[in-house]
């Protein structure tokens, strides 16, 4: 039998969290950090993260106390690893002499032998079957039928640090407002009155096509709504053939926001639109209804908990959960949604809002024949 652990009895001082992933997978672990610093008030927690997450901890000094940049490793896809500075990370992380270091990356290969070099006095996490198993009191067996934000919910409850809620959260600063306020583009901007939408995805596997969403925000722009592109500056190509593709204008504010102005934007839009992409785990974070175009992915997994306000478009895949970047196939399950399918989802969501809007602000038109009615 395994010795028994609970973090009360490690009474951790200093806590390393390892997640090197992007903004999505961050969102989901939200409330297995907020579980984790209810259990240890009094703990300093670091997170390791890619060099963009930084601003993410920033975003969370409520869970985080510190960073540290990760340089990437071999066979973790997210960025090309910097080998060279690796040596320097392991110096830097050893030196902080973590109690705990809890691997919330993944199932455990690959970042078990990272989690361990970290140097703690204790490691946890979580454990493919048949693989390195680095400590049976702290490590938990990968949980894959679980959704992303319950797996780590399971994993903190399995350390002794119950559960505090599964919402996600996405914290709004001053500065955030700041931001928001300074795009010309959004001054004429109606809250509750606009759709935003978000034709990228960090995989092209990942994409919904241009045109499609472009029938989409003609409609939506035919029905009153105002419609707002949004996505990085990487993603302008996106974003312009979109607009190529439309007969109404939007506002397109593609590679304009802060993330902070995104969230701003998103709280006070009455709908998003998107690919499986980190915005969407913003917007849930938010609380804003949003219909999630699902090709590859699966979006099970990613889905918040106890949302009523999210919808799904999936694409036919008899592949999914496809995680390479480009699909061999050419992307099938994208034609396989149709426009159509999401203008009903999104009018389903736009029922929703429509109680909040002023008769004198409500749309007088249709979206694909279908009325909204406003009273």
């Amino acid at each position: 039998m395994p010795e028994s652990f609970s973090l009360k009895s490690l009474n951790p001082r200093r806590i390393a969290i390892f997640r090197a992933l992007m903004l999505g997978d961050l969102l989901c672990a939200v409330p297995a950090f907020r579980a984790l610093r209810r259990a240890c008030p009094e703990s300093e927690i670091t997170l390791i993260g890619l060099p963009w997450a930084r601003a993410f901890a920033d975003r969370f000094p409520r869970y985080f106390d510190d960073f540290l940049e990760f340089p990437g490793f071999p066979g973790l896809p997210e960025i090309a690893p910097d080998v060279a500075a690796f040596p320097a990370f392991l110096v830097n992380a050893q030196s902080r002499r973590f109690d705990l270091a809890i691997q919330m990356h993944g199932s455990g290969s690959y970042v078990n032998s990272v989690t361990a070099l970290v140097g703690a006095r204790r490691a946890a996490g979580f454990y493919l079957a048949g693989e390195w198993l680095p400590d049976a009191a702290t490590f938990l067996e990968y949980p894959a039928a679980e959704t992303e934000t319950g797996k780590f919910l399971r994993l903190t409850e399995f350390l002794g640090a119950p559960a505090g809620g599964d919402r996600l959260e996405f914290p709004l600063f001053e500065k955030d407002f700041a931001d928001f306020d300074a795009l010309a583009e959004t001054r004429n901007l109606i809250p509750k009155r606009y759709v935003c939408l978000h034709p990228g995805a960090r995989f092209p596997s990942r994409r919904w096509q241009p045109e499609k969403f472009a029938q989409v925000a003609d409609e939506l722009a035919r029905a009153g709504w105002r419609t707002v592109l949004t996505g990085t500056a990487g993603e302008r190509d996106l974003t312009a053939a979109v607009k190529s593709f439309m007969k109404t204008e939007p506002i397109d504010l593609t590679g304009q926001t802060s993330l902070g102005a995104l969230g701003v934007l998103l709280a006070r839009a009455a709908l998003l639109i998107s690919n499986d992409t980190g915005v969407s785990h913003v917007a849930a974070a938010l609380r804003v209804p949003r219909v999630v175009v699902v090709l590859g992915s699966d979006g099970a997994r990613w889905q918040a908990y106890n949302d009523d306000t999210h919808r799904v478009a999936a694409g036919v895949c008899p592949c999914r959960p496809w995680a390479d970047e480009i699909c061999p196939r050419g992307l099938p399950c994208a034609d396989s949604v149709t426009p159509a399918t999401v203008l009903s989802e999104a009018e389903n969501l736009l029922s929703i809002v429509k109680n909040e809007l002023t008769p004198e602000r409500a749309p007088a038109a249709t979206i694909h024949s279908s009325p909204f009615i406003y009273r």
